[in-house]
């Protein structure tokens, strides 16, 4: 019963999952990813006939921008909000009930919906209960036939479409019904909000006025003057004396209720009212900060004190620290660049999920290490397909450049993210071709790396902990171990070229390799990978030839399978590319000397491939204007990163008839882009030049990683682990740079004294 109408339900474009019914959650390891995608029918069946007791849907866009509105409580509010939503309306709604006697109201939207909304509240004593709200993007639901959920009205696989204003509706009806407003804002989001009452006034003076500019407008300030000069309307007016609220709509809305305003507190319910956000309470001062100042609460401050709000009373000492130089230093320019030239980088985060999706080989080999890893990632497991797709078809393909599908991936993973099973899978499907041999683990020398691959020309090499052999080669004063990264970097240049290999005592002449291919697959701890990279690492290209993947923390836990179990669609795909000789040379010479298969650019391809050439270029010119040379190595290499990704996104879609399409291109390009300014801004973040600039990193890092980029002195003293003194040090030479500013909040006593990452060391 439940597989089949799990089967109904995808079909009529619900992502549904498997579930716990216990645990209200979905019994598929790694599940957010099918917030991207709908589930296959393979994998839903293969699901399902492992006894699931549930069934689980995911709102949102991936299901059609399916929302529900969940009862709780009983459903001790549903009548009363049935009673408030139009006739027509509700003969229309999908009405589900559930074990606790609450009540699920299911609908699709025509337009994106935003995530969980609280839309009614009630708070007991010192408990807030939540008694309506919606599970929508990002959110899920139990839903019949799971036990204890019963359909009461319509069909989840026939759901209604409603408007817009169809979902204001039922939503407003929701919010007349709310007892609760949240604490009220009254500074940026990092701050300590007040009582659900105006905002907090710090300490009164003669006539009324704060001290602070910004306590004074919540005194004084007209919030319905300033709201109504940013379109927002006044629809409905409290009755005189009876302090009751202002009803208020957001501009561009034709019809229906987005906020009240009572007090001076402006409480936003509506989910598309930017700047603000939903179920927040705004004090006077935040909306004016939100509305005419972009949120910039010290902007905000500075305009009303020009403007007569508030007066000067502010102490620039606290107890034990001197800081009166600190203070009276400048801060940072409005320049993009430090004293040295460097552009400050952004920060473009981690690669996106969705840019792990290549069709063909690759999305297959995924799927099956997701399906079956004890804790299932999406990066760990592209990165394992996507080398196994490098080596099976190393030395058989090139593009039109004779360029080859060679590629060093690293993937950035803490301890036990599960990092063995997408190498168990690979070490797999080369045994069951019988290439088991050009299997490679770790290597202690490069000397070790020549020796494996002359053996069998092409190699896979999946070598753990790769920051530790980089830290190593740094430590090794001997130089014992320094031709690792040369003889890579010469093997990763060599792959279409002959190889020669050194002298070995006893030989009269070197051994040559024609053609040599190596792919790296290495994992490596994040922090420590970035402190083991050296400047010359940064420059001498080996960086640059980098796919770096940070894969983020582990995935959620699932009952493993084996990677014994490899199906056959995948084992068939690796035994064509081992069987596959292209050339017209005889057998026995194609393994020696081979004749790779040329796969062609369709037209759009090599348009885009000239744009993002000229693209890169400029970013190089740039970099050497500004004498950076790591970014001017990095930038080198992106554009032909991209066309062995290209090739790679070719082979993996028609092993049989690779060719490399615009869709290719424009993956690679987003691929590689992404990961060339990642690289550059982790370097940055990372890479010192001394003891003394380590440190100073280290103070950028630790507040970048803090709630608004922001942390008190004794906080961040803490997390230094150094002395007062060398703190003070690191404190002045970052505020001198404009890297840190400091910032004092007066209060009863001694000012609270932070720091606080300035713009053009945020990173984004």
């Amino acid at each position: 019963m439940l597989a089949d109408a799990a089967m109904s339900y995808r079909s009529a474009g619900l992502c549904v999952l498997p579930a716990k019914r216990a645990e209200k959650r979905p019994a598929v390891g790694a599940w957010k990813r099918y917030q991207k995608r709908l589930p296959t029918e393979t994998e839903l069946s293969a699901w399902m006939a492992n006894g699931a007791d549930a069934l689980c849907i995911l709102c949102g866009g991936v299901s059609g921008n399916t929302e529900i509105i969940d009862f709780d409580a009983g459903g001790e509010l549903f009548a009363a909000w049935w009673d408030h939503v139009p006739v027509d309306l509700r003969e229309r709604l999908v009405v589900e009930t559930t074990p606790s006697g609450g009540m699920h109201l299911i609908y699709r939207c025509e337009s994106a919906i935003c995530g969980n909304l609280k839309l009614a509240q009630r708070k007991t004593d010192d408990q807030v209960v939540t008694l309506i709200e919606t599970r929508g993007e990002g959110g899920l639901f139990l839903c019949a036939p799971t036990m204890g959920y019963i359909l009461a009205h319509g069909d989840l696989a026939d759901l209604p479409v409603l408007s817009e204003a169809e979902r204001d509706a039922l939503l407003q009806a929701a919010w007349e019904l709310n007892e609760y407003l949240p604490p009220v804002m009254n500074g940026p989001a990092t701050a300590t909000a007040t009582g659900p009452t105006r905002g907090q006034v710090s300490r009164p003076v003669a006539g009324g006025v704060a001290d602070r500019p910004g306590d004074d407008f919540n005194a004084r300030g007209d919030v319905g003057a300033l709201l109504a000069e940013h379109g927002w309307v006044r629809i409905k007016a409290a009755a005189p004396g009876s302090g009751g609220n202002e009803y208020w709509r957001r501009p561009g809305k034709a019809s229906g209720t987005s906020a009240t305003l009572k007090d001076g507190v402006f409480y936003v319910f509506s989910s598309n009212a930017a700047p603000f956000e939903p179920n927040r309470a705004y004090a006077p001062f935040a909306v004016y900060a939100l509305l005419e100042h972009g949120g910039d609460f010290e902007q905000a401050a500075r305009a009303l004190r020009i403007d007569g709000y508030g007066y000067d009373d502010v102490v620039e000492s606290y107890p034990g620290v001197d800081i009166s130089g600190i203070l009276a230093m400048s801060f940072p320019c409005d320049d993009d660049h430090d004293a040295e030239g460097r552009l400050d980088i952004v920060d473009p985060g981690p690669i996106p999920e969705h840019l792990f999706r290549v069709p063909g080989l690759v999305s297959a080999v995924m799927d099956f290490t997701l399906a079956n890893a004890p804790y299932p990632n999406v990066g760990l497991a592209f990165c394992g397909a996507l080398a196994l797709q490098s080596y099976l078809c190393g030395r058989k393909v090139c593009d039109p450049g004779d360029l080859r599908p060679n590629i060093y991936l690293l993937a950035l993973a803490s301890s036990g993210t599960g990092k063995d099973f997408p190498r168990k899978v690979n070490a797999r499907a080369l045994f069951e071709i019988g290439h088991v041999a050009a299997l490679g683990d770790k290597f202690a020398s490069g000397e070790g790396i020549q020796d494996a691959l002359a053996r069998t020309s092409a190699m896979l090499f999946q070598n753990d902990e790769m920051d530790g052999v980089l830290r190593q080669i740094n430590l090794d004063r001997e130089n014992k171990r320094e031709s690792i990264p040369n003889i890579l970097l010469t093997l990763y240049t060599s792959a279409n070229d002959v190889y020669p290999m050194r002298v070995k005592a006893g030989q009269k002449e070197a051994a040559h390799i024609d053609q040599p291919h190596l792919t790296l697959f290495g994992t490596a701890t994040p922090q420590y990978f970035y402190e083991s990279l050296s400047q010359r690492m940064l420059t001498n290209g080996f960086f640059a030839r980098l796919i770096i993947v940070d894969i983020g923390k582990r995935g959620e836990g699932q009952t493993p399978g084996s990677a014994r179990n490899l199906p056959e669609e995948i084992l068939q795909i690796a035994r064509w590319w081992g069987e596959f000789q292209p050339g017209s040379r005889r057998a026995n010479l194609l393994e020696i000397h081979p004749e790779p298969r040329v796969v062609p650019w369709t037209t759009e391809a090599e348009e885009a491939f000239t744009a993002l050439q000229r693209q890169t270029e400029k970013e190089y010119d740039d970099a050497h204007e500004r004498n950076d040379e790591v970014a001017r190595v990095a930038w080198s290499r992106t554009h032909e990163n991209a066309k062995k990704l290209a090739l790679l996104h070719a082979c993996s879609e028609n092993h049989e008839d690779p060719v490399i399409a615009l869709s290719a291109v424009e993956w690679a390009t987003a691929f590689a882009m992404h990961q060339t300014r990642r690289q550059l801004f982790l370097a940055t973040s990372y890479v010192a030049e001394n003891p003394f600039h380590a440190e100073c990193l280290k103070v950028v890092r630790k507040l970048r990683d803090a709630p608004g980029q922001r942390l008190s002195h004794s906080v961040l003293l803490k997390r230094m682990k150094t002395k007062a003194k060398d703190f003070r040090d690191l404190i002045e030479t970052l505020v001198q740079r404009g890297e840190v500013q400091i910032a004092t909040t007066p209060r009863a006593g001694s000012p609270v004294v932070e720091y606080q990452l300035a713009e053009g060391a945020k990173g984004g």
